[in-house]
């Protein structure tokens, strides 16, 4: 191999491996006041270097990327939904019935009326913040969707489990928010090395039972629930 293509190979498998241990993993553990496993809990990390120092001020969403809420036996899937900032998201109802899916929130107001199937367009969620979602026809059917002005971010799994990866080396702040929390609980910091990095966080909530469908005919108003936690505003 001549020497000058030894060389850039070498300068090109040092960039790769140096890239490679650039970069930070987080995982967090969620759990509530009295130390049990967390569901449904979004974490979203946001940069405390000036704006100057950031490679990205804004996220850049891929091409491929989707999201979607689905209307499903009556009932919003996921119950908590984590996007960036500019998203768009599709709500497609796989009932036979018709839904009436809206929002009042600050953060992004709109209404899909009566329909079946798929909407013609997606809502764009342009704007960071908390969206509670509901239906006009079925009161207790509930959702929420964290946008997140961060791109690190995301929702905890059954076992109260989130892991971040690619995450730049770096401290940032915190955030952390759950639909029942009883307060929102402050913000915190963190400063993330190369490779592996651990959190624990605890959410202290007000235990309640996500929308379940309920028995075919049952009434919409004898289903309604409080669910709503804290909601968006």
């Amino acid at each position: 191999m001549p020497m000058f293509r030894f060389t850039t190979y070498l300068l090109w498998l040092t960039y790769i491996i140096s890239a490679s241990v650039t970069a930070a993993t987080l995982t967090v553990d969620v759990t509530d006041a009295q130390g049990n496993m967390l569901s449904d809990s979004v974490v979203e990390l946001i940069s405390t270097a000036p704006l100057e120092a950031t490679s990205t001020t804004e996220i850049t969403l891929p091409a491929t990327t989707h999201y979607e809420m689905r209307q499903q036996d009556r009932v919003f899937y996921p119950f908590v939904l984590a996007v960036p900032q500019g998203a768009n998201v599709d709500f497609p109802n796989l009932d036979r019935t018709r839904h009436h899916v809206y929002s009042f929130s600050e953060a992004k107001q709109f209404e899909l009326k009566l329909y079946v199937g798929t909407t013609a367009d997606p809502i764009t969620f342009d704007k960071a913040g908390l969206v509670a979602i509901g239906c006009n026809i079925h009161d207790y059917m509930q959702a929420f969707i964290y946008v997140a002005k961060s791109p690190y971010f995301s929702v905890s799994d059954a076992s109260g489990k989130i892991q971040l990866t690619d995450v730049p080396p770096g401290e940032y702040q915190v955030k952390i928010w759950h639909p029942w929390q009883i307060v929102a609980p402050a913000s915190s910091s963190i400063i993330l090395n190369d490779g592996a990095n651990q959190l624990a966080l605890s959410v202290d909530i007000e235990h309640q039972n996500k929308p379940s469908s309920p028995p075919s005919g049952f009434g919409a108003s004898d289903h309604a629930s409080h669910m709503m936690g804290q909601h968006a505003k």
